[in-house]
């Protein structure tokens, strides 16, 4: 059912008597009285953005998890519901100064991500978020933007239309009440419900400051599955991607590989495997033989034989037989590979 403007999702009442925010806590995040006022005060002014408490229905479980630091509310724009969103989804986050690699990683794993029906969770900014986005409405799939700041101000200001099709296409929450406006903490306090909310996170492109690794971290510790991917080596924008690998993360490189650790029993990312060459289909003691070959000289039968293990009679028959397939060629009493046998370089075949 699609719902126009603005709803109030309330945590359950009994849970939110344990989360109440101590006196320092307070100040950094809405306390229970301000959120209910706020959401009191625009239902009566009778504007679009009318929200509707509701304490049970769509509160998605996994944020109690959180424990005190839980949201004490959630503030949602969009047609879907989230409760049931939230538990099929995947964070992809990273760099707001990507690289054209970063953006193109975030775009195809997300996309990837939304065709096989999972929700991409991002946190609506520029660079890795704005492409994990793009991604996911591209291929017609489905995303969720948690904003730092009220629902109602899409921030950053540059992507209002990409902020407003999610509202339209997917859904936009945040704890803040409409009209409130982003600073540096709540970014920090945004990330810990993205964490939170999703079955794991994705980093793409990373410094060693970056706040996406904030949200990884965050991740971690709540028990989620944290995950990277990888850049290049040399490059400053992946460093805090590649440390958070050689610690706590799992590599990836694309949506199977994700699947394969937030999905169900059985939802194996596929073996990794370079191309079958012709050789490959020979029979084994006739692929034996020919490896014996060396590869730019002749060779003669007993050589082959003791290369290959065998007796020279069969090395002769597989000899042969090579020979009507075209990966040898005899020179007198000597034996040498064609150029069909030979592997070419950088197919993997090779290396040792």
């Amino acid at each position: 059912m699609r719902r126009e403007g603005v709803l109030g999702i309330a945590a359950p009442r009994r849970s939110i008597r344990r989360a109440l925010p101590s006196s320092r806590r307070s100040q950094r995040r809405p306390n229970r009285t301000v959120w209910q006022t706020t959401a009191a005060r625009l239902h009566e002014s009778g504007c679009g953005n009318t929200p509707v408490l509701s304490p049970e229905a769509e509160w998605p479980r996994q944020l109690d998890d959180l424990g005190d630091r839980r949201p004490l509310g959630l503030w949602v724009r969009g047609p879907a519901d989230l409760r049931m969103w939230a538990l099929r989804s995947v964070a992809v986050v990273g760099a707001r100064a990507c690289t054209e690699y970063g953006a193109h990683m975030a775009a195809t794993l997300s996309a990837e991500l939304a065709e096989r029906g999972w929700v991409v969770v991002s946190g609506g900014a520029y660079g890795v978020d704005g492409a994990a986005h793009r991604g996911a409405l591209g291929s017609g799939g489905a995303t969720v933007a948690v904003l730092a700041c009220g629902v109602d101000r899409p921030y950053p200001r540059g992507h209002t239309g990409l902020i407003t099709r999610i509202a339209e296409q997917g859904l936009v929450i945040g704890e803040l009440p409409p009209g409130d406006h982003p600073t540096p903490s709540r970014f920090i306090l945004r990330n810990r419900v993205i964490a939170a909310l999703t079955r794991g996170t994705v980093v793409v492109e990373a410094a060693h400051r970056s706040g996406s690794l904030v949200t990884a971290r965050a991740a971690r510790r709540l028990g989620r599955h944290t995950m990277g991917v990888p850049g290049p080596a040399t490059s400053g924008r992946s460093a805090g991607v590649h440390e958070l690998l050689r610690q706590e993360a799992v590599l990836v490189t694309d949506a199977a590989e994700v699947i394969e650790l937030v999905g169900d029993m059985g939802e194996l990312a596929p073996d990794r495997r370079g191309p079958v060459l012709p050789r490959d289909l020979l029979d084994p003691a006739a692929r034996q033989v020919l490896d014996a070959l060396p590869a730019q000289v002749t060779a003669g039968v007993d050589g082959i034989a003791r290369g290959a293990r065998t007796t020279r009679d069969d090395a002769i028959a597989r000899l042969y037989e090579l020979r009507a397939l075209g990966y040898v060629e005899r020179h007198g009493d000597d034996w040498k590979l064609t150029r069909q046998a030979v592997i070419p370089v950088g197919d993997g075949s090779d290396d040792h």
